[in-house]
């Protein structure tokens, strides 16, 4: 999608309507400053909101995501186009939070991992052995759970049964064994077990 023209279309709109920045803002609860990064095009509405801020400025969501008025003739094609775009945007989004759960669980894992060898292995204290056990297993634990809220976040779970795809509560991608981001989970579909593993969209 075309930030630029959003904004672009987004400022015209609140024009339209006799409006400032300020005033919008105001009717949608946020500040003026996220209005006027729409309309800059450094970031887009939130999903959140679009529906009324759409309301506000008296267009619909398929023109606000395509960002220009839509002839009656080519509103279902543009409409399939801007799903298709979102679709490729939550996915990338996904992925990207796939790849900061691996970039925050990697280092330190390895210097907790480093520690704990040190801890073994090197001639010291015995408090300070004991510290450096702590808290190399106090920072692993730590991160991990975090990379599992991450993961848990991230994209969905594809039943290998009826391959439903859901997100699961956190306790039970928490609890479930697992092999990398594959889990042994209860699909809430089939009510089955099965090895279920981690995609990034809702639907093929």
């Amino acid at each position: 999608m075309d930030q630029i023209k959003i904004g672009k279309f987004i400022s015209s709109c609140r024009k339209e309507q006799g409006m400032t920045q300020a005033a919008l803002a105001e009717k949608l609860e946020i500040s003026d400053r996220a209005v006027s990064k729409w309309e800059t095009g450094k970031s887009m509405p939130d999903s959140g909101i679009m529906l009324e801020l759409c309301e506000i400025l008296k267009i619909n969501v398929n023109e606000l995501l395509s960002g220009e008025r839509i002839m009656a003739e080519s509103y279902d094609k543009r409409a399939e186009e801007n799903l298709l775009e979102m679709k490729k945007q939550v996915e990338e989004k996904n992925r990207q939070m796939l790849k900061t759960e691996y970039w925050l669980v990697f280092p330190p894992v390895v210097a907790g991992l480093v520690m704990v060898f040190l801890a073994s292995f090197v001639n010291m204290p015995e408090w300070l052995r004991a510290a450096l056990c702590v808290f190399s297993l106090v920072l692993i634990f730590t991160v991990c759970f975090i990379a599992v809220g991450i993961e848990q976040k991230a994209g969905y779970y594809e039943c290998q049964n009826c391959f439903h795809r859901y997100v699961p509560t956190y306790r039970q991608v928490n609890l479930a064994m697992h092999m990398g981001r594959t889990r042994y989970m209860k699909c809430p579909n089939c009510g089955k077990r099965s090895w279920q593993k981690k995609v990034l969209t809702k639907e093929e």
